[in-house]
Protein backbone atom coordinates (compact mmCIF):
# COMPACT_ATOMS: atom_id res chain seq x y z
CA UNK A 1 0.00 0.00 0.00
CA UNK A 2 1.41 3.59 -1.03
CA UNK A 3 1.04 6.10 1.71
CA UNK A 4 0.74 9.85 0.57
CA UNK A 5 -0.06 12.83 1.88
CA UNK A 6 -1.34 15.92 -0.02
CA UNK A 7 0.44 18.65 1.46
CA UNK A 8 -1.69 21.11 -0.64
CA UNK A 9 -4.63 20.22 1.30
CA UNK A 10 -3.29 18.20 4.62
CA UNK A 11 -4.61 19.58 8.27
CA UNK A 12 -1.91 21.54 10.15
CA UNK A 13 -1.87 21.90 14.01
CA UNK A 14 -1.02 25.39 14.65
CA UNK A 15 1.74 25.68 17.84
CA UNK A 16 2.42 28.64 19.33
CA UNK A 17 3.99 30.73 21.75
CA UNK A 18 1.99 33.14 24.59
CA UNK A 19 5.45 34.74 25.50
CA UNK A 20 6.80 35.10 22.08
CA UNK A 21 4.50 36.07 19.84
CA UNK A 22 6.75 35.13 16.36
CA UNK A 23 6.90 31.61 18.06
CA UNK A 24 4.43 30.08 15.97
CA UNK A 25 4.38 27.26 13.39
CA UNK A 26 1.42 25.20 10.99
CA UNK A 27 2.42 21.78 11.01
CA UNK A 28 1.69 17.96 10.56
CA UNK A 29 3.83 14.83 10.69
CA UNK A 30 2.65 12.91 7.95
CA UNK A 31 4.57 10.12 8.25
CA UNK A 32 6.08 8.33 10.91
CA UNK A 33 6.07 5.01 13.32
CA UNK A 34 2.30 6.02 14.32
CA UNK A 35 1.58 5.49 10.25
CA UNK A 36 3.73 1.93 10.01
CA UNK A 37 6.72 3.32 9.19
CA UNK A 38 10.11 1.55 10.34
CA UNK A 39 12.84 3.48 9.08
CA UNK A 40 11.86 7.17 8.64
CA UNK A 41 8.76 9.37 9.45
CA UNK A 42 8.08 13.27 7.85
CA UNK A 43 7.20 16.58 8.93
CA UNK A 44 5.29 19.28 6.86
CA UNK A 45 5.36 23.26 8.69
CA UNK A 46 4.44 27.04 7.14
CA UNK A 47 5.61 30.05 8.91
CA UNK A 48 4.17 32.83 8.40
CA UNK A 49 6.60 36.04 7.53
CA UNK A 50 8.21 36.67 10.79
CA UNK A 51 7.49 33.87 12.40
CA UNK A 52 10.30 31.14 13.66
CA UNK A 53 9.87 27.58 15.20
CA UNK A 54 11.80 27.55 18.12
CA UNK A 55 15.25 27.08 18.85
CA UNK A 56 15.18 22.78 19.35
CA UNK A 57 17.22 19.44 19.32
CA UNK A 58 15.96 16.29 17.40
CA UNK A 59 16.70 12.79 18.42
CA UNK A 60 16.88 11.76 14.66
CA UNK A 61 19.49 13.79 12.16
CA UNK A 62 16.99 16.29 9.76
CA UNK A 63 16.65 16.79 6.33
CA UNK A 64 15.04 20.01 4.98
CA UNK A 65 13.41 21.00 1.93
CA UNK A 66 12.55 24.68 1.14
CA UNK A 67 9.35 24.11 -0.81
CA UNK A 68 8.22 28.03 -0.81
CA UNK A 69 9.35 30.90 0.17
CA UNK A 70 12.69 32.24 2.03
CA UNK A 71 14.43 32.89 5.37
CA UNK A 72 17.57 32.16 7.96
CA UNK A 73 18.53 28.68 9.49
CA UNK A 74 20.20 28.60 12.36
CA UNK A 75 22.22 25.23 12.67
CA UNK A 76 24.51 25.24 15.38
CA UNK A 77 26.07 27.86 15.84
CA UNK A 78 26.05 28.89 11.91
CA UNK A 79 23.46 30.72 10.49
CA UNK A 80 22.53 30.66 6.39
CA UNK A 81 19.92 32.34 4.45
CA UNK A 82 17.54 29.59 3.04
CA UNK A 83 15.42 29.72 0.03
CA UNK A 84 12.76 27.74 -1.77
CA UNK A 85 14.89 24.56 -3.39
CA UNK A 86 17.48 24.32 -0.85
CA UNK A 87 18.53 21.12 1.59
CA UNK A 88 19.30 21.87 4.80
CA UNK A 89 20.78 18.94 6.76
CA UNK A 90 20.60 19.37 10.71
CA UNK A 91 22.51 16.14 12.30
CA UNK A 92 20.68 14.85 15.15
CA UNK A 93 20.80 16.72 18.78
CA UNK A 94 22.33 19.79 17.12
CA UNK A 95 20.22 22.74 17.93
CA UNK A 96 18.32 24.75 14.91
CA UNK A 97 15.62 26.95 14.40
CA UNK A 98 13.99 28.33 11.35
CA UNK A 99 12.58 32.04 10.87
CA UNK A 100 10.64 33.12 8.06
CA UNK A 101 12.07 36.67 6.89
CA UNK A 102 10.15 36.93 3.53
CA UNK A 103 7.04 38.61 2.47
CA UNK A 104 5.04 35.21 2.09
CA UNK A 105 4.74 31.71 3.72
CA UNK A 106 7.93 29.88 4.48
CA UNK A 107 6.85 25.62 3.24
CA UNK A 108 9.06 23.36 4.30
CA UNK A 109 9.40 19.31 4.28
CA UNK A 110 11.32 17.62 6.43
CA UNK A 111 12.45 13.92 6.95
CA UNK A 112 13.61 12.65 9.77
CA UNK A 113 16.19 9.40 9.59
CA UNK A 114 14.17 7.19 12.70
CA UNK A 115 10.54 6.53 12.58
CA UNK A 116 10.14 8.19 16.07
CA UNK A 117 11.36 11.50 16.71
CA UNK A 118 12.15 13.60 20.13
CA UNK A 119 11.98 17.18 19.89
CA UNK A 120 13.64 19.33 22.96
CA UNK A 121 12.99 23.10 22.74
CA UNK A 122 15.56 24.98 24.64
CA UNK A 123 12.02 27.75 25.67
CA UNK A 124 8.63 26.16 26.66
CA UNK A 125 5.59 27.05 25.17
CA UNK A 126 4.33 28.97 28.05
CA UNK A 127 5.06 28.83 31.69
CA UNK A 128 4.89 25.25 32.48
CA UNK A 129 3.79 24.26 28.82
CA UNK A 130 4.89 21.93 26.72
CA UNK A 131 8.62 21.73 25.79
CA UNK A 132 9.54 18.29 24.54
CA UNK A 133 7.24 16.60 21.57
CA UNK A 134 7.28 12.74 20.57
CA UNK A 135 6.78 12.09 16.74
CA UNK A 136 5.79 8.76 15.76
CA UNK A 137 3.70 8.15 19.29
CA UNK A 138 0.60 6.70 19.39
CA UNK A 139 -0.92 9.96 19.69
CA UNK A 140 0.50 13.37 19.70
CA UNK A 141 2.69 13.68 23.33
CA UNK A 142 3.97 17.26 24.60
CA UNK A 143 5.56 17.18 27.64
CA UNK A 144 6.81 20.00 30.15
CA UNK A 145 10.60 19.46 31.04
CA UNK A 146 10.42 19.12 35.01
CA UNK A 147 12.90 21.83 37.03
CA UNK A 148 16.53 20.21 37.59
CA UNK A 149 16.52 19.64 41.81
CA UNK A 150 18.15 22.14 43.70
CA UNK A 151 22.11 21.89 43.99
CA UNK A 152 21.78 19.69 40.68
Amino acid sequence: MIQNADLNTIELMRIESPQDPTRRVDVAFPTSSSTGLAASASVYFELEPGAHVGVHTDTSEEQLVILDGRGEGLVGDEVAQVHAGLLVVVPAMVRHDLTNTGDGPLRVLGTFAGPTNVATFEEPLGEGGPQVFVIGGPMPIMLPLEPAPAGA
